[in-house]
Parts: structure tokens; sequence; C-alpha cells
């Protein structure tokens, strides 16, 4: 195992914020599946608005998770988003393997996007005192998702 000679954060602090951010991750991994699922198996009216806004905001999901990695990365600890690990460890729903229409995809993912939105919430809360670099990003990769549920949820009937 390879270890650092220089530590960003204190050893005490530094336990606290990667385990923060691997829950933040495990979410994001999570979540850029099912959207991509969601993805897929969209059908019926509004199909083709649904399935390219979908691609939107999973790019905008993987690039999250990127950074959430690469930051957990550069506090000297391996991140984990090995497929069991996110089937495990992940406190998003899981959708079912179906088709759904439209409208009920929206609804789908408005719910999925806001669980995730509450997760990187309590993250941001509890980053403040510990690391606001990963504070500051989180809250960076919120603010996106919000965006993208507002977007999302206006289309609910």
């Amino acid at each position: 195992m390879t270890e650092f000679k220089r530590q960003v954060l204190p050893d005490e602090k530094n336990k606290d914020v990667v385990e923060t951010l691997q829950a933040r991750l495990v979410d994001l991994l999570d979540l850029s599946l099912q959207l991509k699922q969601a993805h897929w198996c969209v059908v019926g009216h509004n199909f083709r608005t649904v399935h390219l806004q979908l691609d939107e905001i999973i790019d905008d999901v993987r690039m999250g998770s990127d950074e959430v990695a690469e930051r957990i990365s550069t506090l000297g600890l391996a991140p984990d988003g090995r497929a069991s690990t996110v089937a495990e460890t992940s406190s998003l729903s899981k959708m079912d393997a179906k088709f759904f229409s439209a409208s009920h995809t929206v609804t789908i993912v408005a719910d999925l996007l806001q669980t995730t939105v509450n997760g990187l919430r309590e993250s941001i809360e509890k980053l403040g005192d510990l690391d606001p670099i990963s504070e500051d990003m989180l809250i960076a990769i919120t603010a996106g998702l919000e965006k993208h549920l507002w977007m999302v949820q206006s289309q609910e009937e």
C-alpha cells in the first residue's frame, strides 16, 4: 500500500472527510447508473425530450462522481466505486428494470435526484468545519443537481 508523505488534512479530520465523501461517491455512481437505466427504458409521449434530458443529467452526475473520487484520492485514500460497494451502500431506492412512461420516469428521476441532493446537503453541513475545499466541491455539485431537479420536476403532471 502506498501512503503519501504529505497529508492535506490532519489524520483526525481526514477519516471523517473521506467517509463522508465515500458515501456521496456511492450515491452519485448509483444515480448515474439508474439514470442510464431510465434513459434506456423511457417510453411514450415526450420520450425523446426525457431521453435526451437524462443524458445531460448523467454527464453532470458522472463529472461530479469523478470529482468526489479524485478528492478522496487527493486526501490519500483509495475511493471505492466498485459495483458491489455501490449495491451494498447506496442510499438511493432501486428502480425496477422495466419500461416506464415518460411521465412516470420523470417522477422516478425527481425522487432519485431529491435523495441525492439531500445526502449532499447533509455532507456539506458536516464538511463545513472539517474541510472547506471538499465542502465547496459538494456545493458546486449540489447546485447543478438542484437545477436538474427543478427542470425534471417541472415536467410532472
